[in-house]
């Protein structure tokens, strides 16, 4: 490969402008994830669906959000990532338009199960890593703190909006709101979004043009299938995998949907308590790049170590904070906890780069995957517990308990893949970006 291309310059780096469409076509499609936890009530009201029936569309939606990842990441390597993301957005308003023609749970279960599941899971974070791996060398833990909250954040912070749309309108026009969402960024990512830097004659900021790697051309299926076969070979697969899962568990799956119907069970409007998750979606947007930023300097293990033991401890401390209005305690809870949300990704996403090299899209994609197996049942299984005993506290207790074990698992990673026989190939980060950036 020459370095002609990495001759051209830019006032500002081309770089900077593709994340700036990618963090706007995560927002866009977070919208209608904040839509469930909204309106689990009203549909109960209306078509008197279970809360267990609704909680499993809920189930497939997360599901089908993480399982779509490591194949959406083989499709970017083959189809660009220009192309994905806009068929992604689409699919998802979609899927959230049809919501308004439901009569039917299967209905239900289609739109926002399987069509809202598949496109936003293919803007999920394997869009993250693919665009932070291709167009970062330098500053790849900072950004993908940014786009990791972008995606986070928009969930939470179109909480309140939708929760207004619905009290003052009805629950039909807060779906087609979020629709709308999705398909208004579009235009942006097929103008600005390309797929790698020697598209416009740079190399990736920080690095050089031997750093703009070769696309992968083969099947996306046995891409992605092939990276998974691999990956399970290697221990640090199954630990972070086994980590991300309870990550998952302890946040979309369980707080993002149900924190909402278990304010309501204590007297709390469901107004305010969408806007306590919206706050929690300010402060992620603060520790998620603060933990992007620790990234690069810290060692990515006893970050999630520190992550998952305060986030079990705010969880447990969870259920007595609940009221019918909101007290100091419980807005500290939520300052607490919106910082932790998701600043799990940036070091779970760096210790996928540093054992599986130019594979990690891939890899990480799987490691989502089980992030979002995991949110799937705890989305289900806090359903259940509701309906079982009247009450949310055993699945509040529940997660901060795995969040313990989420804990043991990422401090028990080795630094470096020990055995070289057992572990994908590891593509060093280089020497002068390290010393420069790290």
């Amino acid at each position: 490969m020459t370095t002609a291309p990495a001759l051209r310059t830019y006032r500002v780096h081309p770089a900077w402008w593709v994340a700036a469409v990618t963090f706007l076509a995560l927002v866009g499609a977070a919208a209608f994830r904040s839509v469930p936890g909204v309106l689990i009530d009203p549909l109960h009201e209306e078509f008197g669906w279970s809360l267990s029936t609704i909680s499993a569309a809920v189930a497939v939606n997360l599901a089908l959000y993480g399982l779509t990842a490591p194949f959406a990441a083989a499709l970017m390597e083959r189809f660009g990532i220009r192309r994905v993301v806009v068929s992604a957005l689409l699919v998802t308003a979609l899927g959230s338009g049809l919501t308004v023609f439901m009569t039917a749970s299967w209905q239900l279960m289609l739109c926002w199960g399987v069509l809202v599941g598949l496109g936003t899971g293919s803007m999920a974070m394997s869009l993250v890593a693919t665009v932070t791996g291709r167009w970062f060398v330098a500053r790849r833990g900072l950004v993908s703190g940014v786009l990791t909250a972008a995606g986070a954040t928009g969930q939470l912070v179109f909480l309140p909006v939708v929760a207004l749309v619905d009290a003052r309108w009805g629950w039909r026009p807060a779906a087609l709101g979020t629709a709308a969402a999705a398909l208004a960024v579009t235009p942006f990512v097929a103008w600005l979004l390309r797929d790698r830097p020697r598209d416009l004659g740079v190399a990736p900021y920080g690095g050089t043009a031997a750093d703009d790697v070769d696309p992968v051309r083969g099947n996306p299926g046995r891409t992605a299938l092939r990276g998974l076969s691999e990956a399970v070979r290697t221990r640090a697969f199954w630990l972070l995998a086994g980590g991300f899962m309870i990550c998952g568990a302890s946040t979309n799956g369980l707080v993002q949907p149900h924190f909402i119907p278990a304010a309501h069970d204590h007297g709390m409007p469901v107004t305010t308590a969408a806007g306590l998750l919206a706050l929690v979606g300010v402060f992620d947007v603060v520790g998620t790049v603060f933990s992007g930023w620790l990234t690069d300097r810290v060692d990515p293990r006893l970050l999630l170590l520190t992550y998952y033991a305060l986030r079990g401890m705010s969880l447990v401390l969870l259920p007595q904070l609940f009221g019918t209005d909101v007290q100091a305690s419980m807005l500290a809870f939520i300052v607490f906890y919106g910082l932790d949300w998701v600043a799990t990704v940036p070091p779970t996403l760096a210790l996928c780069r540093q054992y599986f090299g130019a594979r990690a899209p891939v890899v990480f994609g799987w490691v989502f995957a089980s992030h979002q197996v995991g949110a799937a049942l705890a989305a289900l299984g806090a359903g259940v517990i509701r309906e079982a005993t009247g009450s949310y506290d055993a699945a509040w207790y529940g997660a901060a308990a795995l969040c313990v074990l989420a804990a043991a698992l990422s401090v028990s990673v080795r630094r470096r893949p020990a055995d070289p026989d057992t572990a994908l190939p590891v593509t060093p980060v280089p020497a002068a970006a390290m010393e420069a950036h790290g």
